[in-house]
């Protein structure tokens, strides 16, 4: 059994292989001319472990790619950020359901599918093989413990992530809410948890996924006007599309941790440990 990667998960290929021992084989990645790309990979094994993020067009056919030069071998697909999963259903006649068409592609030559906190779950069901979603939330609370906060209250940026942070905060005792949202008038929204109060407390907004940071950049103010000592924010997933890290650090965060699903300086999360879990949990 050995490991490959595509561009886009190469730190965490690494950090994977190291865990559980394997050889991460290496792989040549270039573009012609024309930008078509070209991937050859070193000798597989009877198993591979593909492990590949694709939030751009690029590693999408990267990953497709790999997958056919392991014709030979027993492929287990691991997508740790899936992009175009938000697009689960149509919104407007005439659109793709990008979810299902990638899901569909991604099943040819792959024994078995595993993704990481994937933001539709009912996107598994597309995969034409067996799919299962893996979670980081118990690393994401490992890594809030680390940090030696006084305790820290764990907070869902909406109802809809409640459940999500109730999973990161299970068994580590820590106080765990979900922020509200209260329109006063066409333009004055404020937000609090619902439930507890953040005054005086170390405030962690945990999500799947950061994308822009616009919420939690607002939330975060608002918190410490409402008292909160200091308000960091972890996720799985970070995007931080349109200058988003930018936006929460001006917008006062003690700090912002991300998982390795999207490699990136703020990657203080690993889910090579989850990976090593799933793939050897039989």
């Amino acid at each position: 059994m050995k490991i490959l990667c595509n561009e886009k998960s190469q730190v965490l290929a690494a950090k994977t292989a190291k865990c559980t021992g394997l050889e991460l084989a290496a792989t040549e990645f270039r573009k012609f001319p024309d930008n078509e790309l070209y991937i050859k990979t070193g000798k597989t094994d009877d198993e591979t472990i593909l492990i590949s993020s694709f939030n751009d067009s690029d590693s999408f056919i990267q990953t497709l790619l790999m997958i056919d030069a392991c014709e030979d071998s027993e492929v287990t697909l691991v997508i740790p950020y899936m992009g175009y999963a938000r697009q689960d259903k149509k919104f407007n006649d005439g659109e793709a359901i990008s979810a299902r068409a990638i899901a569909r592609a991604l099943s040819n030559g792959v024994k078995k599918v595993y993704t990481i906190n994937n933001h539709e779950k009912d996107n598994l069901k597309h995969f034409r093989v067996p799919a299962e979603d893996l979670t980081l939330a118990p690393y994401i609370g490992k890594y809030i413990d680390s940090l030696g906060l006084d305790d820290p209250l764990i907070l869902a940026p909406d109802a809809g992530a409640a459940d999500f942070a109730a999973d990161v905060a299970r068994g580590l005792n820590f106080d765990c809410d979900h922020l509200q949202k209260t329109r006063h008038s066409g333009t004055e929204v404020t937000m609090q948890p619902k439930e507890l109060d953040a005054n005086g407390r170390c405030v962690v907004i945990v999500d799947d996924i950061i994308s822009t940071g616009g919420t939690l950049a607002t939330a975060s103010g608002m918190l410490k006007a409402q008292g909160a000592t200091s308000v960091h924010a972890a996720c799985v997933h970070g995007v931080f599309a349109s200058g988003g890290y930018a936006r929460l650090n001006a917008g006062g965060l003690s700090s912002v941790a991300s998982s390795d699903t999207i490699e990136s300086a703020s990657s203080v999360i690993t889910a090579a440990e989850c990976i090593k879990n799933a793939i050897f949990k039989n």
